[in-house]
């Protein structure tokens, strides 16, 4: 595998040492050399050298060239076609036709600049709203800072799942392994940890940690001495270029019927010249103007940059209810989204904890108070016990210690920052009377052994003052495999296999109401050395009892459920907690139905990929407890191999490879981890599942926007061809020029078309089924809906306006025509006026494909009442204006014609009300 080497120079900016010094000198005289200290940096001096040396951030990507994105507007396949279409109107000696159509290449240039900018644009403020802190001492307390504020000197504090902020020398590490394939390519993890290493670069110091890195085992601290630009990824990021960003799969399914459009129009073109050129009634000049205008009437001009709208608003809907979409082709995917694999804490439950109770030494205490709030208090259930002191102040210390959370404080708490559960466990032992500042002070870390989803166990090990001290905390079922003795009045007593089935029997009672135990243990170390790994530190424990943690569930989270239920959306639970807590958890949110389908861990493990997919199929489980980050990966793929769209959700490292298997990864905002919001699609700012089930109505809503204009442009494609047709086939006059279809196309059909881009999500848009995968966009019942019967319907009434007007001009019905002069100019300006009359109709008509326009309301979409009336204002500019008349051939309409105008929208809507009604009654899917 090639590897990508950080560029490094012989004196690191910033810190003013060079890398010999920054990988050679011991921690304290590095610490010194660079004013700082093992507590790190007082807050004014911090602020101070951030004034110095400025943000922690890289220069922001050099912004595309406008030039170039100006230049792909006007040559891709439908603007080459009209570029071709102006070249031969000014061979064939129509200059206006050709300056008409060079300006609507122009125009659709210019608005579609803007609107790929301003897509740009909203994609690169989400970026920058999505949550990026560090933890750092300062004034020897730790914090939350964010990124930007970190400078030369500080001290971060790194723990599993965190993204390093900036280039820094470790100074203690505890199991300290990270990812350096952002900048290497390797994907294999390196240790990196404190001590002095002589002769390597940045990149290969095995004491240093640098930007951009993941923490994937183990903690610790580091010293920073490069950040910005000055860090190794500020290098790389310098000598990168700007990578184009590739097209969805919308994008490309719409660039393909785009170029299919602009294929037929080019074929049909051809074939009604040659077709012209053999009719006796047309000159040659004539069948070239016939060819021209069936050519422009079947160019989508407007369909770009609609899509470019549709997309860019979506995301900005989306964000408006707190889900960031990194890419838009998840706007497409989220509406077909099938099955939902959702985690259960933060997502199902409520992000805070609250330790509710407390078993020690055969004892139960009461802990009274809500979530983070440090009022309340924790006293023994029954009054009249005194309780045990000594076993509950060796659980509080071990729920201190073995811990990672920031210890809260009245005046500077800070909920919200780390882990809840840590969080709680702080909490928890605060209101026990203990303080964990003083307890950690007393108690120095030596190790830790990250909590594995294997050993579902975490441990660290303590400096004490005989020696050494192990602390545990983890699942009652994996602590108390570990446990030989059990703490009880300050001593040791034998945990027999009687006792150890009382307390698990208690566990399930516990995590059958929905509540969860967790379980704390120790053992005493001696002096002579620590254990390696923690297989031999955890072993021959002593039990000292259960913490039971309260984890509400979110109140909006059973009506989501039932809406996935009612659009066809599979959802299922993954989690790695107990089979009990997870299935109560799954009936009060409605995920699981009564039925008590559970898969563990444990069953997956012995099933073959085939054996998996037929379970799944079959038994249809709706909570998996106790699995694997392996085993929901092979979740995620068994789905996607059943043919379904998958969502995931998750927050932590090991959540990593089933977010990037999964068509839509979803990452928690607040508590997730660096790695799982780089690998997902879209991050939730308020780690909520109803805000999935919102994304997703909105990913429909901007699929079926897309197909209402498509719906919406292909009716007009009829009615502007019509007349073409009937000029070569009937020896009719031409009812519409050339100029009038581009003038429809490009006029008055725009706004109300990009209206329809922005239509809210129609009624009942979660009462479908999810679309099948490979169904395409523009599909069979749409074609027939839009060109065999509302085109067909449009065209009888325009073409209808023609001859009525021809009839009273002439006295005779298809005989005798007007074929030149006011007279005929005024019957082709009906006829044009007669399509924008259906366009009018038709955009109320598109809003929905079976529901009546009383049902969909006439004032949903406010912007497209503005679009219509706009429509209708700028033809009668048109037609009024004599200069821009004589530009489209135009002529005033005689008033006694201004009453059948007005009846053409009802007339379309009347004739499409009805064939909504028979299929509402056959029961068809809407189209």
């Amino acid at each position: 595998m090639s590897r990508t080497h950080v560029a490094s120079t012989d004196t690191i900016e910033g810190a003013g040492l060079s890398t010999a010094e920054i990988t050679g000198l011991g921690g304290n005289e590095l610490l010194t050399r660079l004013g700082s200290g093992p507590r790190g940096l007082t807050s004014e001096e911090a602020a101070r050298r951030l004034r110095r040396f400025g943000p922690n951030e890289l220069p922001p990507p050099r912004p595309p060239n406008p030039a170039g994105l100006l230049i792909a507007q006007v040559t891709h396949t439908l603007a080459l076609l009209l570029w071709a279409a102006a070249g031969l109107a000014f061979l064939a000696q129509l200059p206006q036709l050709g300056w008409a159509i060079l300006a609507i290449i122009l125009l659709n240039a210019g608005f579609s600049f803007w609107q790929e900018y301003r897509a740009g644009q909203i994609v690169e403020s989400l970026r920058r709203r999505m949550p990026l802190a560090s933890r750092v001492l300062r004034d020897g307390v730790e914090h939350r800072v964010k990124v930007r504020e970190l400078t030369p000197g500080d001290v971060i504090v790194l723990q599993r799942g965190d993204r390093v902020p900036a280039d820094a020398r470790v100074l203690r590490d505890s199991g300290l392994r990270l990812d350096y394939s952002i900048l290497t390519g390797e994907s294999e993890a390196v240790r990196r940890g404190a001590g002095i290493t002589e002769g390597a670069s940045l990149a290969d110091a095995s004491n240093c940690v640098l930007a951009g890195t993941t923490v994937m085992e183990g903690s610790g601290e580091a010293l920073v001495f490069a950040t910005g630009g000055a860090t190794g990824f500020g290098q790389v990021a310098a000598l990168t270029q700007q990578l184009r960003i590739e097209a969805s799969p919308l994008q490309k399914e719409l660039a393909t019927t785009a170029r299919t459009i602009a294929v037929v129009a080019v074929i049909v073109g051809a074939i009604c010249v040659g077709a012209g050129s053999l009719t006796e009634r047309l000159t040659e000049k004539d069948a070239f103007i016939f060819g021209l205008g069936i050519l422009v009437a079947l160019i989508p001009e407007g369909l770009l940059p609609t899509v470019s709208l549709a997309l860019a608003l979506g995301v900005q809907r989306m964000a408006g209810r707190s889900a960031i979409v990194k890419r838009l082709s998840s706007v497409e995917t989220l509406g077909s989204t099938g099955v939902i694999c959702t985690d259960k804490t933060g997502t199902i439950t409520s992000s805070e904890m609250t330790v509710r109770e407390v078993w020690a030494a055969g004892r139960r205490y009461q802990v009274t108070g809500r979530g983070t709030s440090l009022r309340g208090s924790l006293k023994a259930a029954n009054s009249s016990d005194d309780g045990d002191p000594e076993s509950l102040t060796r659980l509080l210390r071990c729920a201190v210690l073995c811990n990672n959370g920031i210890p809260p404080h009245p005046h500077r708490h800070r909920a919200g920052l780390g882990d809840p559960l840590d969080e709680a466990l702080l909490v928890m032992a605060i209101k026990g009377g203990m303080d964990p500042d003083e307890e950690r002070g007393m108690w120095p870390r030596l190790k830790e052994y990250p909590f594995d989803a294997s050993r579902r166990r975490m441990s660290t090990l303590h400096q004490d003052t005989g020696g050494q001290a192990l602390f545990v905390k983890g699942g009652p079922v994996e602590v108390l495999a570990c446990c030989s003795q059990e703490l009880k009045d300050g001593e040791p007593a034998p945990l027999d296999d009687k006792r150890r089935e009382e307390i698990l029997s208690d566990t399930n009672a516990v995590s059958a109401e929905g509540r969860r135990p967790l379980a704390m243990a120790y053992r005493e170390w001696g002096t002579n050395g620590s254990p390696e790994t923690p297989e031999e530190a955890e072993r021959d424990l002593m039990f000292l009892g259960l913490v039971i943690i309260d984890n509400p569930l979110r109140p909006e989270v059973p009506g989501a459920v039932a809406r996935c239920r009612t659009a066809g959306i599979t959802v299922v639970m993954l989690t790695g907690d107990h089979a009990h807590t997870a299935l109560a958890v799954a009936r009060d949110a409605g995920i699981d139905d009564g039925d008590g389908v559970v898969v563990t861990g444990q069953e997956l493990e012995g099933m073959g990929d085939t054996a998996l997919r037929e379970m799944l199929e079959l038994r249809r489980p709706t909570v998996f407890a106790r699995v694997t980050p392996q085993q929901k990966l092979r979740l995620v793929e068994a789905y996607r191999a059943m043919g379904k769209i998958v969502a995931v959700t998750g927050d932590g490292v090991n959540d990593a490879p089933a977010l990037r298997a999964a068509d839509i990864g979803v990452a928690m905002g607040r508590r997730g981890t660096d790695v799982a919001r780089d690998a997902a699609d879209m991050v939730l700012m308020d780690d909520n599942f109803a805000t999935i089930v919102s994304a997703i109505e909105e990913g429909r809503g901007v699929y079926d926007n897309i197909r209402k204009f498509l719906a919406y442009f292909l009716t007009s494609n009829v009615a502007e061809a019509a007349p073409f047709v009937l000029f070569v086939l009937a020896g009719v006059p031409l009812p519409l020029t050339v100029l009038q279809v581009l003038l429809v196309d490009l006029g008055t059909d725009i706004l109300p078309g990009l209206a329809l881009g922005i239509d809210p999500p129609e009624r009942g848009v979660m009462a479908k089924h999810p679309r099948e995968a490979g169904e395409r966009m523009v599909n069979a019942p749409l074609l027939l809906r839009a060109l065999g019967f509302l085109g067909v319907v449009a065209a009888a009434l325009s073409l209808a306006g023609y001859f009525i007007v021809q009839w009273d001009m002439t006295g005779t019905l298809m005989a005798d025509f007007v074929g030149e002069g006011e007279l005929y100019r005024q019957a082709t300006t009906v006829t044009l006026a007669g399509i924008v009359a259906c366009q009018v109709g038709n955009a109320f008509a598109c809003r929905s494909g079976r529901d009546s326009v009383l049902a969909t309301g006439l004032t949903g979409n406010p912007m497209l009442l503005w679009a219509i009336g706009a429509e209708v204002a700028m033809l009668a500019a048109i037609i009024g204006v004599p200069w821009i008349a004589d530009v489209f051939d135009l002529e005033p309409i005689d008033p006694v014609y201004w009453p059948m105008l007005a009846t053409f929208p009802f007339l379309f809507l009347a004739a499409e009300e009805a064939r909504k009604l028979v299929a509402r009654r056959l029961g068809r899917r809407p189209n």
